[in-house]
């Protein structure tokens, strides 16, 4: 990845934590990043991040070591609020 990559790739992430942030009010973030097949990333050469939103006292995010999920909303009321958060954010990086 060049250095053009790399900036548009960290600014990405930056965007998806602040509209996240904006959108759901987390107390914190994990973040993570899969690099290669190897790494979960599903194909060579590939790479994503994962930016989890964290609150006080919630569960741990990872079920497959804590055997646990909580899904307190539904994926379509949060695509709702982002998008509409992004749409506010659009050109302003």
């Amino acid at each position: 990845m060049d250095r053009a990559e790399q900036k548009d790739f960290f600014d990405s992430l930056l965007l998806a934590q602040r509209s996240l942030s904006k959108a759901l009010k987390p107390h914190g973030f994990n973040l993570g990043m899969n690099i290669s097949d190897i790494a979960g990333a599903g194909i060579p050469e590939h790479l994503h991040w994962h930016v989890v939103p964290r609150w006080k006292g919630d569960v741990n995010f990872m079920p497959v070591v804590a055997g646990v999920k909580v899904i307190s909303e539904s994926l379509e009321s949060v695509y709702e609020v982002l998008t509409g958060v992004l749409k506010n954010t659009r050109g302003r990086r």
